[in-house]
């Protein structure tokens, strides 16, 4: 740990770039349907705006936190906040649908260069006894912003347009810059070897997978041009991430993908669980976005505000789960979680029609959020505890990893669906034409109408199926080596003032962390137990005063 005297000023002026880019990711989602309309395109190339920026997002992460321990975590930092600032003015100016994707994929490495070094100062700046207050901070900013995001966004686009959801961070971008500049100290480097033909292989595996899957249907899955084929592109794209997962089994310097953590049954079925999470966390919202504002042309405003249930309810329950997956067994916490979002999702899916009462649908909106709040926190908490404390960081960053890109396949997949669904209801239906018509406070004509919401309600199921098999493969989570009551140390465990620091270089590299909060750290920590869960800081493990550390397996 480095002996830096005043942590916090450090912490607040890096979550404030931290905040940025998670408003951001959450505010585009609700501007999709007006966004369509104004650049007169449709929902395919509507989706890459999100597809490109969490491909541009993903990619990077596994080397942007050892670029920040090669080069100093302020530096990247700074580097990465200066170009997505740039990019989210390059967004707000742009005048097609084409120049806004390649703007958010430049955005997306903006915030790939970011995200790890905030958990890296954090990690190397405070020390063990405040660590996980500085985690609860980390997760409580990342609550407030995804309930902030869809609200601000739907204000923006009805006031202003839609330009400035992107043109609100150029003012945040600057007083961020300048505060990380004054108050986040300089940190010493170490040396490290870089992966780029690991990343070349991912990067190009994955595009061409998701290129495949997200442009199908523009190109009736058939021939794109020449001998060039989307089940071709798709097929070479699962051949280069295997030729990926080969290099990482057989390079032996310092692979982007340590495939020994996978030994652990624990870590391996949480990586596969937060992949199918990420997957559904994406895709979940898009459906009831177009619904909500196409099919019933309701405001941007007004569809954010018929998701606050979910967010509300999860931040309320946060800390209590949170709590409770100290107690008991996590496998059976994820597992209702699991369960109870699936059965709100078909809630949804089943009752939506042109004409339910809007209030209805508030109900499920505030199940989706209980269930919510109990799959984060178990799956964030089991996918490293098993692991030695030298391997906690390195299996925290790969388990951020694969919830990004089973987000990057959720878009791509949901895409796909959406445009499936919406052919098979109506049958050379223009969704420019549907937006012309819905999405600006009138909505769909009544013989329209219905064949766009079934389209909608059945592209549903896509996260219903992902939640479902979450809910599987939890339950074959091995028992915990430990589980101890809170001031009762197990035999062998790490004593809290003896609990190793997380080498920064592998601190998790995730952009919304599910802080593990030690238990004098203040009550709003817990909120990361859902909001901010998409990485699993396990820095904090060390500071519950002994509870739930696993002994170093050698």
């Amino acid at each position: 740990m480095e002996n830096i005297t005043k942590p916090w000023p450090a912490l607040w002026a890096l979550v404030i770039g931290f905040f940025m880019i998670l408003v951001d990711s959450t505010i585009v989602s609700i501007a999709n349907p007006t966004i369509l309309r104004e650049l007169h395109t449709d929902i395919t190339a509507v989706l890459w705006v999100t597809s490109a920026y969490l491909l541009a997002y993903a990619v990077p992460l596994l080397i942007t936190g050892r670029l920040g321990d090669r080069f100093g975590p302020k530096r990247i930092y700074l580097i990465g906040l200066v170009i997505f600032t740039l990019a989210s003015l390059w967004c707000g100016l742009s005048g097609d649908i084409g120049t806004l994707i390649a703007a958010r994929v430049v955005q997306g490495l903006g915030a790939a260069l970011m995200t790890p070094q905030t958990m890296a100062v954090i990690t190397r700046i405070f020390p063990p006894a405040k660590r996980g207050a500085a985690m609860g901070l980390w997760g409580a900013v990342a609550g407030i912003a995804t309930l902030v995001g869809p609200i601000l966004g739907g204000v923006l686009v009805d006031s202003l347009g839609w330009e400035w959801i992107f043109f609100v961070n150029v003012p945040v971008g600057v007083i961020a810059f300048i505060l990380a500049w004054r108050l986040v100290p300089n940190l010493t480097t170490h040396a490290h070897s870089f992966d780029w033909l690991g990343v070349a292989l991912s990067a190009v595996g994955m595009f061409l997978v998701i290129f495949g899957i997200q442009e199908g249907e523009t190109y009736d899955w058939g021939t794109i041009t020449g001998p060039i084929t989307v089940w071709g592109l798709i097929i070479v794209g699962v051949v280069v991430l295997v030729a990926f997962v080969v290099w990482q089994r057989f390079n032996k310097k310092e692979p982007l993908l340590p495939l020994d953590l996978f030994k652990d049954r624990n870590f391996a079925l949480s990586n596969a669980a937060i992949t199918v999470v990420g997957l559904a966390i994406v895709a979940m919202p898009l459906p009831l976005a177009f619904y909500y504002q196409v099919a019933r042309g309701l405001e941007p405003t007004q569809a954010a505000l018929m998701l606050v249930p979910m967010a509300v309810v999860s931040g309320v329950m946060a800390p209590f789960i949170g709590r409770l997956t100290d107690k008991v067994n996590p496998k059976w916490i994820a597992f209702a979680g699991f369960v109870i979002v699936a059965l709100a999702l078909s809630w949804y899916a089943l009752i939506i029609t042109p004409d339910i009462e809007l209030w209805i649908l508030l109900i499920p909106s505030a199940v989706l959020g209980l269930g919510m709040s109990g799959i984060w926190a178990p799956l964030a908490s089991t996918a490293t505890r098993n692991l030695p404390p030298r391997q906690a960081g390195a299996g925290s960053g790969v388990y951020n990893m694969t919830r990004q890109v089973g987000s990057v396949f959720g878009s791509a997949a949901i895409a796909a669906l959406l445009n499936a669904r919406l052919a098979a209801n109506l049958p050379g239906f223009s969704t420019g034409g549907a937006e012309q018509a819905g999405g600006s406070g009138k909505a769909l004509p009544a013989q329209i109408a219905g064949g766009f919401t079934d389209a909608m309600s059945q592209s549903m199921w896509l996260p219903v199926i992902g939640f479902a098999v979450g809910a599987v493969l939890v339950l074959f989570f091995a028992k915990p080596k430990q589980t101890v009551a809170w001031g009762k140390p197990a035999t062998g465990a790490v004593p809290a003032q003896d609990a190793p620091v997380v080498d920064p270089a592998e601190a998790p590299v995730g952009a919304h962390a599910a802080a593990s909060v030690a238990p004098d750290a203040p009550a709003s920590g817990h909120v990361a137990g859902h909001h901010g869960a998409h990485a699993a800081p396990v820095a904090a493990a060390g500071e519950h005063r002994g509870a739930h550390v696993a002994a170093p397996v050698e």
